[in-house]
């Protein structure tokens, strides 16, 4: 089959494009406001864009809170997310008002940066510590601008914990980092492939 994604007219249930570029690795983004409210959301979009220096990207489908924050603090953490811990990644992404803290809605542990001052997944096996460096709005082919904001951070400090740690090297097997395949469906970067539905509203 092929379709012009101008006219979307694909003839499918659901859209297939976030499907065919999959798995994705999920970024638990940790922020603070100037409130000092936390805020914890799992982004699908997410990755790596530089080694020297070290930077990571997320990008906000809109202005969510995450996106707030970041401007606001200049700081950001991202929490890797693992098969483990997935149903609390899932229940982190929940649409709460601002100021509502996911990381109690999820039942998890915040854990204070030691170099930026925004709250990381104390749970997960890594996490990183980045500096904002950039937020850019994507250009379309009309010269408009995307609905969506990338946010650029340099990472600054990163923890990793020792039971995960075999031989020099961070072994995946043990971590089993979770990525997003498209639709409602998850990976656990080997064979297992689940299914988990984002929870209401609250």
């Amino acid at each position: 089959m092929f379709y012009a994604t101008d006219a979307n007219d694909h003839g499918l249930r659901h859209d297939p494009f976030k499907a065919i570029v999959a798995p994705r690795p999920i970024g638990w983004i940790g922020t603070k406001g100037r409130d000092g409210s936390r805020n914890l959301s799992p982004y699908s979009f997410f990755n790596i864009v530089s080694d020297l220096p070290k930077i990571v990207m997320f990008s906000s489908s809109g202005r969510k809170d995450s996106l707030r924050n970041a401007e606001e603090t200049g700081v950001f953490t991202a929490s890797m997310a693992s098969r483990d811990l997935a149903q609390k990644v899932n229940a982190s992404s929940v649409a709460v008002p601002y100021g509502i803290d996911e990381f109690a809605v999820a039942n998890l542990s915040p854990a204070p940066g030691r170099l930026v001052d925004a709250p990381y997944v104390a749970e997960a096996y890594t996490a990183l510590e980045c500096r904002v460096t950039d937020i850019a709005q994507p250009k379309t082919l009309d010269g408009q601008y995307a609905e969506s904001y990338m946010v650029f951070g340099q990472v600054v400090g990163i923890h990793i914990r020792d039971e995960v740690i075999r031989d020099g090297r961070i072994d995946m097997a043990l971590m089993r980092p979770i990525a997003r395949m498209g639709y409602r469906d998850y990976c656990d970067g080997g064979a297992d492939i689940f299914e988990m539905s984002r929870p209401l509203t609250r």
